[in-house]
């Protein structure tokens, strides 16, 4: 659903066409990340994490996210996968280089067909890098980064993503140590320092709020930031028709407040039937101490 404007504002984005454009907020910095994207409930998701080159789910493919180099497909409605043959099709078309796109491993082959058919429809090469993940597996992205997918709660197989950052640390038997003496140890092959591996962002598309309560997704809940989705937030619509189709309520969510110990919540996937207002307004009636650490993607609301 599109923004909602008063005639005035209409009038207004007529006789100026960058005005509209100036005034959306393109992106938002949550916790040092630039934080940019687009998720209405069945139309379109996809979150970007630019400074990492990464992107969760393709609904139609923005613009932006085509420079994002690793891809993580949550599930394979098409409000959140519809995007990804172009996707794969604009990088080769600028010539950059085949990204890397992580889906469930039950929807794997499904996906290679889905690309075998553009191919024959568009005569291109649509290079890229595909990999299954299972719920628990985890894959190096980078030297600094991990990913591992955890289990979701939606009516289709489906998975969430958490992103791990790597840090070396000193090790305690060293740390009394001169500059030198260290050097020197590193020089002659000892290992000084250990890695330790922080949860940074975690990803559920779309789920129930069980995510929250199981155990085994205790990083989740510890990531700096989450990422998770919120259809709909008021009492029009009844925590149980949000379960039926799979999805969370705002209400659950602040239910369950105390369970989260991110930094920062930032909620998507909001239905179309609320304007970016109705939204806002929700949030804040959240308890403060919970409502300063919740942010809305509300792009194109």
């Amino acid at each position: 659903m599109g923004s909602r404007r008063s005639t005035k504002e209409t009038s207004e984005a007529a006789s100026d066409p960058a005005s509209s454009v100036s005034k959306e907020k393109k992106s938002m910095l949550v916790e040092g990340y630039p934080v940019e994207g687009l998720s209405i409930g069945g139309q379109e998701t996809c979150v970007i994490f630019p400074s990492l080159k990464i992107a969760f789910d393709i609904g139609r493919c923005p613009q932006r996210a085509i420079s994002q180099d690793f891809l993580f497909i949550s599930h394979g409605h098409m409000d959140h996968i519809g995007g990804l043959p172009m996707y794969v099709a604009t990088r080769g078309l600028y010539s950059m280089k085949p990204p890397t796109i992580f889906v469930p491993r039950s929807i794997k082959e499904h996906v290679e067909k889905l690309f075998e058919v553009h191919r024959a429809m568009d005569q291109s090469e649509l290079k890229h890098n595909l990999i299954g993940l299972n719920v628990g597996e985890e894959f190096q992205l980078r030297n600094d980064l991990k990913v591992r997918a955890f289990k979701t709660y939606h009516v289709v197989p489906s998975q969430g993503y958490v992103i791990y950052s790597f840090k070396r640390k000193l090790k305690a038997e060293f740390c009394g140590l001169s500059g030198d003496e260290i050097k020197k140890l590193r020089v002659s092959g000892v290992e000084i320092t250990y890695p330790i591996a922080t949860p940074e962002i975690a990803f559920t598309g779309d789920t129930m709020s069980d995510f929250v309560i199981d155990p085994d997704n205790a990083d989740v809940l510890k990531a700096r930031i989450l990422v998770m989705e919120s259809t709909f937030v008021d009492n029009a619509m009844p925590v149980q028709h949000a379960r039926d189709y799979g999805h969370t309520h705002l209400s659950e969510i602040a239910s369950y407040g105390d369970r989260f110990q991110n930094k920062a919540i930032i909620l998507i996937h909001f239905s179309a039937r609320y304007y970016r207002e109705e939204i806002e307004a929700a949030i804040a009636k959240l308890p403060p101490s919970f409502a300063g650490r919740v942010f809305a993607l509300s792009n194109g609301i």
